[in-house]
């Protein structure tokens, strides 16, 4: 009971977590892998778990959505499937021993993405449009996401900006969608790779679409540097106890 507890609470806040800011994955992962799920397995199965909210969050920005300079919306769609595809593909390859050695490394990277995220979406703005830069970044950017999901939401403002997108409600709206996209095509590897873990995958899956929609009701009220401290806060704290537990 108290592992179901643990998960649910975990889901719910991770859901509020990205409906405001991002960094649900700091959540979902350590709650599965504390209640015995393997890495790997617990990887996916957050994943699973987190895909509703990015679905609602590029439904919510539909009217608003357009492709950066260099790409049509054709060909982002196809790269985010690509990219997160082969992302998936290398989860499932991954020794679990090595995925764990590995895990705390892309908890602190998603974490430093995460906190040093408003000063490199401004360092890389305004950029000159590029297809080979576009087809490229997204490329990379969607296979990240398509293995480890944690700190993809800031690399892909940070990748868009870069393009020479200015427009926020556009950058969010087509970070939903990616991330949808991509998250769409790795679940659907994952659940052909058997690394899914689907009772807790489903149970997770409503918590956090429950969070998602207490969040974005929430978070009008908490000023965003605290939101922001207390998720790179989590993501410090979450990557030092796997640091400690290897």
């Amino acid at each position: 009971m108290a592992d179901i507890l643990l998960l649910l609470a975990a889901a719910f806040v991770a859901g509020a977590l990205n409906a405001v800011a991002g960094g649900g994955s700091f959540l979902t992962l350590p709650a599965l892998v504390f209640t015995g799920v393997p890495p790997v397995v617990a990887n996916a199965t957050g994943t699973v778990a987190l895909l509703p909210g990015y679905l609602a969050g590029a439904w919510g920005f539909r009217e608003d959505t357009a492709p950066p300079p260099g790409l049509s919306m054709r060909l982002l769609v196809a790269l985010s499937l690509a990219g997160g595809a082969a992302g998936a593909a290398l989860l499932l390859v991954t020794p679990e021993a090595t995925f764990r050695r590995v895990v705390p490394w892309l908890l602190l990277a998603a974490t430093a993405l995460f906190a040093f995220g408003p000063w490199l979406r401004q360092r890389l703005a305004g950029g000159a449009p590029s297809p080979f830069k576009a087809v490229a970044g997204l490329l990379a950017v969607a296979a990240y996401g398509g293995y480890f999901n944690g700190g993809l939401g800031i690399l892909l403002l940070a990748l868009f900006g870069l393009l020479g997108q200015t427009s926020l409600h556009a950058m969010n709206g087509l970070k939903n969608g990616v991330s949808a996209l991509l998250t769409a095509i790795a679940v659907a590897i994952y659940a052909a790779g058997g690394v899914v873990q689907w009772p807790q995958a489903l149970m997770m899956m409503l918590a956090a679409t429950a969070g998602g929609y207490g969040g974005a009701r929430v978070a009008r009220h908490i000023p965003a540097q605290w939101l922001r401290g207390g998720i790179v806060a989590t993501g410090l704290v979450m990557a030092g106890v796997f640091f400690w537990r290897q």
